[in-house]
């Protein structure tokens, strides 16, 4: 029920984007969604909200960043309203860094600035250079894993190995010691406790606490970089400047550094988007091959599946469900008018499923033709820039368990509930009960494969 497509009997008059009841199975509302209109117009946070439904119409608008603008966070603490008042008082009071927008929150040609730094440490190189690591933790989490439900107890995925992987992969490329993991974690949920949420004005300032004790532990360990170099992303962020592009494109930023509370909040959105998005979709994976078992058993029998089983995952559980814009000037989507000022939402998750793309879209069939057109990392600017990290991490998991796992099981199918939240969508917890690959005679499997 919590992935399905099917819209019989639901009525969009029942659609409220904050009610965590219907974020558990949104799926079946974006469907009557696509159907009816090209941008899908609900009351939310005081005031419209256009839903953005279409796979073409999702495309064309991440593209489209002149019409389609993503400041939709400017001035967050420069409003009137009570939030805006205590928060900005919070920061003075305890020494914050004021939040900027950066690579989510901008456009180009400040976007382009920030997207150029950052993915100077995100080449391809770079992350290949990290497969070794992740592929160590991933065994190791596994072995815990079949370990501790070997008596067929049933553990919570979740909490044993959805979050810890990223937790620790993106802690290692930001030179975070073992010691302050769980501090990391607190601070990343820290980070998204409004998103997408209903939350009280108390628990989002609450929230802010933990985010400026986040800011001053990294902006001490930027300070340390500047006279003691790691090999590590902190350092390339102090060191970082936009060369001379001989376009001339950007040439009003180069050169200049970035500051301390631009290299905070590039941070913060590495922390996030290295870790809540992909525990999310390790979550989601696990549950798709659990609930599809000749899928599980063709990954079983097949590893080099593995990319495929990860994409697809991509695309039916898409850990983003959607990102804000703002309509830049008037403008009708299909037979909708959109005025200027308008707060949109590029709805991916619904984009993903859209039956003129796919075929069967529910369906979870690794290996579909199309399938990188998902739009689960976005598209044009803003494209993820940590897409092959996480990838990275999808694939290896889906080895490690094709590798290590004979049998996989969902004790908790009945009973899964998802985070309140429409942005960020995730389980709240997976209970599992695994069963390893019996070696058997000249250190193979039952079906063939070599033991890693």
């Amino acid at each position: 029920m919590a992935d399905s497509g099917n819209s019989e009997g639901t009525h969009l008059d029942a659609f409220n984007i904050f009610d965590p009841e219907i974020q558990q199975c949104p799926h079946m509302y974006y469907a009557l969604m696509r159907e009816e209109t090209a941008a899908y117009e609900t009351q939310a946070m005081g005031g419209s909200l256009f839903l953005i439904t279409r796979q073409d119409d999702v495309a064309e608008a991440a593209l489209n960043h002149a019409h389609f603008s993503s400041r939709f966070d400017t001035g967050s603490m420069d409003g009137d309203s009570e939030y805006s008042r205590r928060l900005k008082k919070l920061y003075e009071d305890e020494g914050g860094y004021e939040p900027v927008g950066t690579m989510l929150t901008v456009d180009p040609p400040v976007h382009t600035r920030y997207r150029r730094l950052v993915a100077q440490a995100f080449t391809p190189r770079a992350i290949a250079n990290m497969e070794p690591v992740v592929r160590e933790l991933a065994s190791e989490l596994m072995d815990n894993l079949i370990e501790t439900t070997s008596d067929g107890v049933s553990v919570d995925f979740v909490e044993a190995f959805a979050i810890p992987l990223p937790v620790r992969v993106i802690a290692k490329a930001l030179n975070v010691p073992d010691d302050r993991l769980r501090d990391f974690r607190r601070w990343s949920n820290a980070s998204v406790a409004g998103i997408g949420t209903n939350i009280s004005i108390e628990e989002r300032l609450e929230a802010q606490r933990e985010v400026i004790e986040f800011q001053k532990y990294f902006a001490d360990q930027l300070e340390e970089r500047r006279f003691e170099p790691q090999d590590d992303i902190l350092t390339a962020l102090v060191n970082a400047t936009v060369e001379k592009d001989p376009s001339g494109a950007d040439s009003q930023f180069e050169g200049v550094p970035l500051n301390v509370s631009e290299m905070l909040s590039i941070i913060q959105q590495l922390l996030v988007a290295g870790n809540q998005t992909t525990t999310h979709l390790l979550g989601e994976m696990f549950r798709l091959l659990a609930e599809n078992q000749t899928e599980w058993e063709s990954l079983r029998s097949h590893p080099e599946r593995s990319g495929d089983v990860a994409e697809e995952a991509l695309r039916l559980a898409a850990p983003t469900q959607g990102m804000f814009r703002i309509a830049t000037e008037d403008m009708t989507m299909g037979s909708k008018f959109i005025p200027a000022g308008s707060r949109m939402v590029l709805m991916y998750a619904a984009a993903n499923r859209d039956p003129d793309v796919w075929t069967n879209p529910d369906a979870f069939q690794p290996g579909r033709e199309n399938k990188a057109a998902h739009l689960s990392f976005g598209r044009g600017p803003h494209f993820c820039v940590g897409a092959g990290l996480a990838r990275l991490e999808t694939r290896i998991v889906a080895e490690e368990m094709s590798l290590k796992l004979q049998t996989i099981e969902v004790t908790n199918a009945e009973h899964l509930r998802y985070q309140p939240s429409f942005v960020l969508r995730g389980l709240e917890r997976l209970d599992v009960t695994v069963t390893p690959k019996e070696v058997v005679g000249r250190g193979r499997d039952r079906d063939g494969n070599e033991p890693i």
